[in-house]
């Protein structure tokens, strides 16, 4: 079923930022555990290095299983049933946890947390409240969400468990979990709009597995968060043994994240406006391969701090470039199959990163556990090197009539700064990949002609 937005501004915006929080709030629940498990973890019944870095990554498999699932289930009973369902799994995990004194109660905790997979409901959501020339601001808004909240909780993990423990962690994420709920039901209940470039598609998310330009994007997706895991399954003891004590790891945190933030800035602009955007990918994942090399023989805490700095920088720096790029290089009308399959191997790659950090940290010295993931690292720079560097292009939606044939979508083709059509008779729309510099909106709009909709505007 399509539909326009006839929401006000004001209130359009407030439902943007409405959905910004409660993304926020349950990805904040997911991350403030990581800087702290293997440390308040380790008073748990049952509790080994290889549990517990089980519980840190768990929630990745259930999550990364029913990312597509959810959203699809989204487009068949609504978007807010499913957001509040996975909401009050999501709370039903934190309050497991939080009342387990077994690792294996944290454990099922985690996983149930996974299984609120609501990222793609939400984004499902976001595009039926938005009018399309709003679209890329609203995204941006949810992408800039995800790092804030991470940021958020690498300084708010140790602090609440300098508080309360674990149980302080996971009692505050059930409470957020709750207060998402009764941000969702002030939400508006708009017509669900089908639109290909938010929301997976399951015959194209098979499609686009064979597309061979994918893969250097979702396996850097997966490294670069399953290295995350592997990495606070062994930080916050090297800087407890370089003498921070656990109750000032935030203190620690906030000027590193701060700094890698000032640091990543410049580059990310490079990127996107000199269109150097392979460059500054390899040059990311140099920086976290040189950080983590150098981990393997870090002593002193400044060390640390120096080379948490160049590890964040390196972290900040890929995860804002990775979308861009897989925005950029998804055919027209494939961007949300695409992007559901990088965050599915998004997920995956926390899930190994437990798995592989808990191993490396029982059974191998710590130096070996760092200088893996940078090897690991050293070898996807090179196949970044290896991949064609990205066309600046961005994704345009159109309304198309029902009359629409393929004399038009031809006509469309060769106007310049497309690279690619595609129409959807079932949504009664047109997608385009264009390049902003040389196409020109008001010529495509001249070949449609007047539908009596709202046409599409620019969206990364």
């Amino acid at each position: 079923m399509t539909g326009i937005n006839t929401l006000p501004p004001a209130k359009e915006k407030w439902a943007v930022v409405s959905l910004a929080s409660l993304y926020a709030f349950r990805m904040l629940g997911l991350f403030m555990v990581l800087p702290v498990m293997m440390l308040e973890g380790s008073h748990l019944t049952g509790a080994t290095p290889q549990l517990l870095g089980l519980a840190m990554g768990v929630y990745g498999l259930s999550q990364a299983l029913l990312q597509i699932p959810a959203g699809a289930l989204s487009d068949r009973i609504g978007r807010k049933p499913v957001i509040i369902g996975g909401l009050l799994i999501f709370a039903a995990g934190s309050v497991l946890a939080a009342t387990s004194d077994s690792i294996w109660g944290v454990v099922a905790g985690r996983a149930l947390q996974g299984c609120g997979a609501i990222a793609s409901a939400i984004m499902a959501l976001v595009t039926d409240i938005t009018r399309d020339e709003n679209r890329m601001k609203a995204m941006a808004t949810i992408g800039a969400s995800i790092g804030l909240s991470f940021s958020a909780a690498l300084i708010l993990g140790p602090a609440l468990a300098a508080a309360g423990g674990l149980t302080a962690i996971f009692g505050v994420t059930a409470l957020l979990a709750l207060i998402g709920i009764g941000i969702v039901l002030t939400l508006p209940s708009p017509p669900r709009r089908q639109h290909r470039d938010a929301s997976a598609a399951l015959p194209d998310v098979i499609k686009q597995l064979k597309n061979p330009a994918m893969w250097p994007l979702i396996t850097g997706v997966f490294l670069l968060h399953a290295l995350m895991v592997i990495i606070f399954s062994a930080v916050p003891g090297q800087l407890t043994a370089a003498g921070l004590p656990a109750d000032s790891h935030s203190l620690l945190y906030l000027p590193v994240l701060i700094a890698s933030f000032v640091l990543m800035v410049p580059l990310i602009i490079i990127a996107e406006k000199k269109q150097q955007m392979k460059r500054i990918v390899a040059t990311g994942a140099l920086l976290l391969a040189s950080a983590l090399l150098l981990m393997g023989s870090a002593r002193q805490l400044w060390h640390w701090v120096a080379l948490l700095i160049l590890y964040f920088w390196g972290f900040n720096l890929l995860e804002a470039s990775l979308p861009s790029w897989l925005s950029k290089i998804a055919p027209a009308g494939s961007r949300g199959s695409a992007m559901g399959i990088f965050s599915t191997f998004q997920f995956a790659g926390a899930f190994a990163g437990g798995l592989s950090g808990g191993w490396l940290l029982a059974h191998a010295s710590p130096g070996f556990l760092f200088v893996v993931p940078g090897a690991l690292m050293i070898l996807w720079w090179f196949m970044v090197l290896r991949a064609k560097a990205p066309q600046h292009l961005t994704s345009v939606r159109l309304a198309a009539s029902p009359d629409t044939g393929p004399d038009v979508t031809s006509r469309l083709q060769q106007l310049p700064g497309v690279a690619d059509v595609l129409y959807i008779p079932a949504e009664q729309a047109i997608y385009l990949k264009v390049s902003a510099e040389s196409f020109k909106h008001e010529d495509a709009l001249t070949i449609i002609g007047p539908t009596g909709e709202e046409h599409g505007a620019q969206c990364q």
